[in-house]
């Protein structure tokens, strides 16, 4: 209901305000909205070229000679149109338009994910069909089943689960999707309501959604091509603040759904994650900035290419099991990618509207009022200003990667990737995830209408984690 009211209310207040700013002539055109691509110039005018040469002839020969490149003068772009009139451009489209958008979506990002979707979900079925999740999840169980006390024990979406969380630990967000989405339709089967989200289901896509974090593999990539001094040395404030984001989404989720956690078992485990979480950092604070990078990559990547030889060599010694079915693991590989594909069409229809709600809701500059909003009020606040400069990459976090990432990028490329704001934003990118995506992502995929109070854990979350972000890097650099 929170998703629906949220999804709607930003289409409605956002068409508004730019029907206001159109007749009120804040607004030049609107058909970027609809047509335009993001980064495009945003036109604020248009004059006829015979009254534009009798005021600015100069300019005006600049123009005759550049044709459709246009003349670029004070951040404000002339271009000479066939027509024979002078469009006048200033800014940049926050985001693509609604076209661009519904066709982006479908080729940058959905398809993608029909690739990532088919294959893993052909690994996941091999696992299935070896009996070898069954196995898996039972050895789990003790634990899973303090926090996910409405499955039955040794249910198959443990083992799903900890394929999840262990490629978002490892920084592999591609193949993390495939094993959550398997997980959420593994406890759809339990849920009773099956428009309504279960307690396991919110307990499971709060922590995926808090993400703890070993390798931000993209984020030190792009820490490197801004010229930091040190690219990894994001690496430890990340886990620290997503550790820390993780641990809220139990603790409140448990809160809650009135799941006590003061038992041997889950203080046991989280004692066990961090300190396996200290000694690796232990190991990377003795390497140079080369060798961080390499161990890193390394490990995420081979981790990942372990998982693939364990599925499916745990196949071949047990094929027995495939030839008592009258399969075998080639054949039971491709029934499983064949619902990787399915499972891909059944969201696109959900990622599409949030992304295209998104796009108009940006475009609209109702997210830039908010944004300047919050900034005043920090301001007024006396918070530092080099935290203020990346707090734009913490509030379009939730709603766009794209738009957080630009915002990032940005900052390194203004305020320096050594300086704290350069820092913060990368923190703040690395920590986090796209809350309004992954929620109509996974609840879309099994067909959930009901998100109950979901969304408003997960952006409680967000805002722990931008906290702690802030008092980490401070102690940290």
């Amino acid at each position: 209901m929170a998703l629906s009211r949220f999804w709607s209310f930003i289409i409605v207040l956002s068409i508004v305000f730019v029907f206001y700013q159109l007749f009120t002539g804040g607004m030049y055109s609107i058909g970027e909205l609809v047509n335009g691509k993001q980064h495009d110039p945003i036109v604020i005018s248009e004059i006829s070229a015979k009254e534009w040469n009798t005021t600015d002839t100069a300019l005006y020969s600049k123009l005759l000679i550049a044709k459709e490149d246009g003349v670029m003068q004070n951040d404000t772009m002339y271009r000479l149109l066939k027509n024979g009139n002078i469009e006048i451009s200033h800014g940049q489209q926050n985001a693509d338009g609604i076209f661009a958008t519904c066709k982006n979506t479908i080729i940058d990002i959905w398809l993608p994910l029909i690739g990532y979707l088919t294959f893993f979900c052909g690994l996941l079925h091999l696992l299935h069909a070896s009996d070898a999740i069954s196995k898996l999840s039972k050895v789990l169980t003790p634990f899973f089943k303090k926090i996910f006390p409405e499955l039955p024990e040794g249910h198959e979406a443990y083992g799903f689960m900890t394929m999840n969380f262990a490629a978002n630990f490892l920084g592999l967000d591609n193949a993390a999707t495939p094993f959550g989405l398997k997980a959420m339709e593994s406890m759809q089967e339990a849920n009773k309501d099956k428009e309504t989200a279960s307690n396991s289901q919110i307990m499971f896509l709060c922590l995926h959604a808090a993400g703890l974090t070993l390798i931000p593999t993209s984020i030190i990539g792009y820490r490197a091509a801004q010229n930091a001094t040190n690219p990894s040395d994001i690496m430890i404030p990340c886990i620290i603040t997503s550790f820390v984001g993780t641990l809220a989404a139990l603790i409140l989720v448990s809160i809650k759904q009135r799941i006590n956690l003061i038992n041997w078992i889950v203080i046991g485990a989280i004692t066990i994650v961090s300190a396996l979480i200290a000694l690796v950092l232990f190991y990377i604070g003795q390497l140079n900035g080369i060798e961080k990078f390499h161990f890193t990559g390394n490990l995420s990547n081979g981790v990942l290419l372990a998982i693939i030889l364990g599925i499916i060599g745990y196949s071949l010694f047990h094929e027995k099991i495939f030839r008592k079915n009258d399969t075998n693991i080639f054949d039971s590989f491709v029934h499983g990618a064949k619902d990787g594909f399915t499972t891909g069409v059944r969201v696109l229809p959900y990622m599409i509207a949030m992304l295209v709600a998104l796009s108009i809701f940006r475009n609209s500059g109702l997210m830039n009022i908010v944004m300047s909003g919050i900034t005043r009020i920090l301001s007024f606040m006396h918070v530092d200003p080099q935290v203020i400069n990346a707090i734009p990459v913490a509030l379009m976090r939730p709603f766009s990667a794209g738009g957080s990432r630009g915002f990032m990028l940005d900052a390194m490329n203004v305020y320096g990737a050594d300086s704290l704001t350069g820092q913060l934003a990368c923190l703040f990118q690395g920590a986090a995830e796209t809350t309004f995506y992954v929620v109509a992502l996974y609840y879309g995929s099994v067909n959930i209408k009901n998100s109950r109070y979901t969304l408003g854990i997960m952006l409680t979350v967000d805002l722990i984690c931008v906290v702690a972000g802030i008092f980490v890097c401070y102690l940290y650099f």
